[in-house]
């Protein structure tokens, strides 16, 4: 049985893209309130970053990697994309690649990629 503490320290894949699908809501609509440079959409999209960053540290490339969304339009783009379906999805929403290439290494990039 997995105690509360380490249920805390070591969330479990589904509950990671749980959180970072709501934080990425919560995001969106704080931009539409409050404007992108707000400080509750920054915090939003900063967290929403780092739950990200999280899920690739601690599932990649297993449960998840980084793939170019070459739909996307606007800025590059990474999709978090998952290997199995969690709560019908197929990704952990978008990381812009510029971001990717500021909070992680060189070799996590690499490791986290799809081969």
């Amino acid at each position: 049985m997995i105690s509360e503490t380490a249920k805390i320290l070591y969330p479990s894949v589904e509950k990671l893209v749980k959180e970072i699908v709501a934080v990425n809501h919560a995001w969106k609509v704080a931009c539409e309130l409050f404007g992108q440079d707000s400080p509750l959409s920054i915090s939003s999209r900063d967290l929403k970053t780092c739950l990200q960053v999280r899920l690739l540290r601690s599932y990649a490339p297993e449960q998840v990697y980084l793939i170019e969304d070459k739909n996307a339009e606007g800025e590059p783009l990474y999709s978090l994309r998952l290997q199995k379906p969690i709560g019908g999805r197929l990704d952990a929403e978008h990381l812009p690649m510029r971001v990717a290439e500021e909070v992680l290494a060189d070799k996590e990039l690499q490791q986290f990629k799809k081969i």
